[in-house]
């Protein structure tokens, strides 16, 4: 597969960035959502490891939409052995800043995640961008509850179930019910694609 094609010289990046820019009051960021996905990878490569419970190889991507489920954009992967908490303040700032260039300002952002991406270190790194993060509290790293004092409404966090339509919509393609490519770089690209392609359908609709 040719550089270009495979997005080795981040053509699909170039391209998701203003047209996201370019679309942006489509956008309801009164509430933005994030959650993982695993993929099977069937022929090794960068950023792959065995997970427990899917009982294979896998690689993990953190994806975000915005209220009503259009994608807003991903987390770098990393391989599927690490739960969704490795490195994950860097890899926001990694995302934060790609919507930056898209001109999309993240302070105010009420965020809803599950209770895996509750820890004090990555609220700690979205109170500093200004977002407020909607997520239960995880008991397993909780020594006293009476300590903590974070603000969660059950109400704003039923809405998470946009990101997993989403992810349904995903596992329709067939590129992403396997991942065949073995470097991270091509994998992005299809991430980039789909993103792409997911706000194509939208925009013919509206």
């Amino acid at each position: 597969m040719g550089q270009g094609l495979c997005g080795a010289d981040g053509s699909w990046q170039r391209t998701w960035i203003p047209l996201l820019k370019d679309h942006k009051h489509l956008l309801d960021l009164s509430l933005a959502v994030l959650d993982g996905t695993h993929t099977p990878v069937k022929r090794g490569g960068s950023h792959v490891g065995y997970q427990g419970w899917k009982k294979t190889r896998t690689t993990n991507t953190i994806w975000m939409t915005d209220r009503a489920g259009k994608v807003v954009g991903f987390l770098p992967p990393v391989s599927g052995n690490h739960h969704d908490l490795y490195e994950l303040e860097t890899r926001l700032e990694d995302q934060i800043a790609d919507l930056k260039k898209s001109d999309i300002d993240v302070d105010g952002l009420f965020l809803n995640a599950d209770a895996g991406f509750d820890s004090n270190s990555f609220r700690l790194t979205c109170f500093r961008h200004g977002i407020q993060l909607n997520a239960p509290l995880n008991t397993r790293n909780i020594n006293n509850l009476a300590d903590c004092d974070y603000y969660f409404d059950e109400l704003m966090y039923k809405e998470r179930y946009v990101i997993e339509r989403t992810n349904g919509w995903m596992d329709a393609w067939r590129r992403f019910l396997n991942r065949f490519d073995k470097t991270l770089v091509s994998w992005r690209a299809w991430h980039h694609i789909y993103a792409l392609c997911s706000w194509c359908l939208y925009l013919q609709k509206v």
